[in-house]
């Protein structure tokens, strides 16, 4: 019998690249073209050393954006090979990446709906499971926001919250009874606690 693997699930956005100020919409988001996406420090970095601890390294991320006609699959294709080649010149790839693209509120039919995959429920992570043969319990889900923490509750993981406490977001986690095991102000600080657990 084929002995499964372990994972560290990352989101996207604010955890592997940086999130943008969108002035005209006075919003923080995702990028919506490939020359928004910047990749943050050391990510390369962080991506190799949990590989090395003999973890996969899958995305787990919500893109929304298409759903609300912020950007085309086109131009998330651009973004996602503007990430590739960033991880590249770090010397790092991920082993698979999942994305939702759903909302329940979009304006583009095809995408609006109520789905299984958008966090915070566990769906992609699921997916993610049972195609790469992955023993959860002994994995991560990695984010920024609430709905990763969640989402990798859901599904069975550990959690690392990434960003600093702020007061809000303390009583959100009260409210909504999330307890990320860490929290880590980037990547790279989050994979050297995965690797000393």
């Amino acid at each position: 019998m084929k002995m499964k693997q372990k994972a560290v699930f990352l989101d996207r956005d604010g955890v592997i690249n940086e999130v943008v100020y969108h002035q005209e919409m006075g919003i923080l988001d995702s990028p919506f073209t490939a020359d928004q996406l910047k990749i943050l420090p050391d990510v390369g970095k962080a991506i190799n050393l949990l590989r090395k601890q003999g973890y996969k390294v899958i995305i787990i991320s919500n893109q929304p954006g298409l759903a609300k006609a912020h950007f085309t699959l086109d131009a998330f294709k651009k973004m996602q090979q503007k990430m590739t080649a960033g991880l590249k010149k770090q010397k790092a790839f991920v082993d698979a990446e999942y994305y939702c693209f759903h909302h329940p509120y979009g304006t583009v039919a095809s995408y609006t709906k109520t789905c299984t995959c958008r966090k915070p429920k566990p769906g992609m992570i699921r997916t993610a499971a049972k195609e790469h043969h992955i023993d959860l319990s002994q994995s991560w889900m990695i984010g920024d926001g609430i709905t990763d923490i969640q989402a990798g509750y859901s599904a069975g993981c550990k959690t690392i919250l990434i960003g600093r406490m702020k007061c809000d977001l303390c009583r959100r986690m009260d409210d909504e009874d999330v307890k990320p095991e860490h929290i880590a102000p980037n990547l790279y600080k989050a994979a050297l606690i995965i690797t000393k657990e």
